[in-house]
């Protein structure tokens, strides 16, 4: 998979036992579109382009309209859907968008940088002219009478919002599937999983049916879901993008986050919806960089481009638990960090095991206040009932599902006089000393790897009933969350499964506000994997990218 994939880094060789080969996939040659290269030829494969740049150049050169981009990606989307079902909801203002956009350009006006760029958005996000549900019958047909402020910083820079994306109801779950309003399959095999609980934004970029998307991350729902859909995805640092507007798991924990298919995207993306908000106590005054102004193009690399760089493997996160084809193609991507000039070394988190049970506790303890709002009267859908109670129990009997229900019982009782010490503030103890160890390996390394899920992509329904395995998914991405700290995760590779093969996300861990590093590291080891095409099978042939 990978050029390097050969050599194991130093200080590193106990996770590569001698009878442990990497492992390769060959295919037939490639005859469209819609097949991943995995063939070991350098020429084989051009790295991601940035698509939100080479759209801005067609637009500005007049080689194309942005009516006709529009056009071209709700094609590909109405082809896609019915299989895919990433949209709860498509925009009828699409069109009508683009023409203003291109009466700009006519009249020589000047064009934001996100000009022509069709958004999808995940249904927890507020926005003015389309339903947001958070994929719940308790907001069905609710419409927000305003933007959250990171939509409305997409439309100040011109960016289409085509639609809103489906999710995991609440952004309580892990594939999707409890939605209440539909299940989404993924692009690289429709039976199974996109992740959660952002997968219909991973999906809809997957399968190009937009360009990029938003998501919210609460424990890994922005970063599990491009692991699994194999595209780019940025958990930004706590603060770092205005909560406002995001309709609230779990306040302390979640953000909004960016999709995209290359890591130029990303950080387009990222770039325009941060800063400081007025309307978001917890939104930082932190500058705002320009993300991609260190981002440097394949042609002008050096040899050793991230030479100095000093970069810890997460030992827990390569332990039991951990598909071996997931620790073989992770391994990989250590080594090919290793050649690109990279510092290894092994780093201990010991209290990352406890991360899983204490953000739980969190979440559901923090959902079961922010979830109490929705009593049938201030918000969604009011069931018929005789007294107050009743009118109560019934909108949120009818309203909610089953596993939202399950997490605001657990949070209930979490919170409950008898056991807050023993559970709630516990939690918060484990938190604090997660930060801190969290901290010192980053006082030593520049960035901290691990895979971004322990699995590739699994069936639909195969962990629907099981809800201690699919809680388990989330070990590697939760951390991060509890200590409010940035990550980036991108394909490295691909393991066996579907019609072509999974692929597999390696996560990378930086220090608060230091997005840049992530990306700029992200992009050197995007442009020069070798052999990997991330294009999977769903996209119809004949349709352009």
């Amino acid at each position: 998979m990978l050029s390097t994939l050969h050599h194991p880094p130093r200080r590193l060789s106990r996770f590569f036992p001698a009878n442990n080969k990497p492992r390769h996939f060959h295919t037939k040659p490639v005859l469209s579109s819609s097949q991943p290269v995995t063939d070991q030829s350098p020429s084989s494969t051009s790295p991601p382009e940035s698509q939100i740049l080479s759209i801005r150049h067609s637009l500005l050169s007049r080689e194309v309209t942005a009516t006709q981009l529009a056009e071209t990606y709700l094609s590909r989307l109405k082809l896609a859907e019915p299989q895919l079902k990433s949209f709860i909801h498509v925009s009828n203002n699409v069109l009508k968008e683009a023409q203003s956009i291109d009466d700009k350009i006519k009249r020589n006006e000047n064009v934001g940088p996100l000009a022509g760029v069709l958004v999808g958005v995940k249904d927890n996000i507020c926005t003015v002219d389309m339903p947001s549900t958070a994929g719940s019958r308790v907001l069905e047909n609710y419409r927000p009478p305003f933007d959250a402020t990171a939509v409305k910083k997409v439309k100040e820079f011109d960016g289409i919002v085509v639609g809103k994306t489906n999710l995991d109801e609440f952004g309580m779950g892990s594939t999707t599937e409890s939605s209440s309003f539909q299940v989404t399959a993924n692009p690289w095999d429709i039976s199974r999983v996109p992740g959660g609980s952002s997968g219909g934004s991973a999906a809809a970029v997957s399968a190009r049916q937009c360009v990029v998307s938003l998501g919210s991350d609460t424990g890994g729902s922005v970063r599990q879901p491009a692991s699994f859909c194999g595209v780019v995805g940025l958990k930004p640092t706590y603060g770092r993008v205005s909560r406002y507007g995001l309709i609230a798991y779990a306040s302390s924990l979640d953000v909004i986050g960016c999709f995209g298919s290359s890591v130029a995207d990303t950080g387009i993306l990222l770039s325009a919806i941060s800063g400081h908000d007025r309307l978001d106590a917890t939104s930082s005054k932190q500058e705002v960089p320009d993300f991609t102004s260190q981002l440097i193009s394949a042609a002008l690399l050096e040899s050793k481009p991230l030479k100095g760089l000093k970069v810890g493997v997460i030992r827990e996160t390569l332990e039991n638990g951990v598909d071996s084809g997931v620790k073989s193609t992770v391994l990989g991507a250590v080594s090919h960090l290793e050649e690109l000039g990279c510092t290894l070394s092994e780093v201990s988190l010991p209290s990352f095991s406890l991360g899983l049970p204490a953000y739980y506790i969190l979440a559901s303890s923090e959902s079961s206040s922010n979830l109490s709002r929705y009593d049938g009267v201030r918000y969604g859908n009011q069931a018929a009932a005789e007294d107050l109670n009743a009118l109560y129990g019934d909108s949120r009997a009818k309203g909610f599902g089953s596993e939202v229900k399950m997490r605001i019982l657990m949070g209930t009782y979490a919170l409950s006089a008898g056991y807050y010490d023993a559970y709630y503030k516990r939690a918060q103890q484990v938190r604090t000393l997660i930060q801190k160890s969290f901290k010192t390996a980053l006082d030593e390394n520049d960035i901290l790897i691990s895979p971004a899920a322990p699995s590739a992509a699994y069936k639909i329904g195969e962990k629907k009933n099981d809800p201690l395995a699919m809680y388990s998914g989330d070990i590697m991405t939760v951390n991060v969350n509890l200590a409010g700290l940035p990550a980036l995760v991108l394909p490295c590779g691909f393991v066996e499964g579907g019609p072509i093969g999974l692929p597999v996300g390696l996560q990378m861990i930086g220090a608060a506000f230091d997005e840049g590093k992530l990306l700029k590291v992200g992009h050197i080891f995007e442009q020069t994997l070798q052999g990997c095409r991330f294009v999977p099978p769903l996209i119809a042939d004949g349709i352009p990218q």
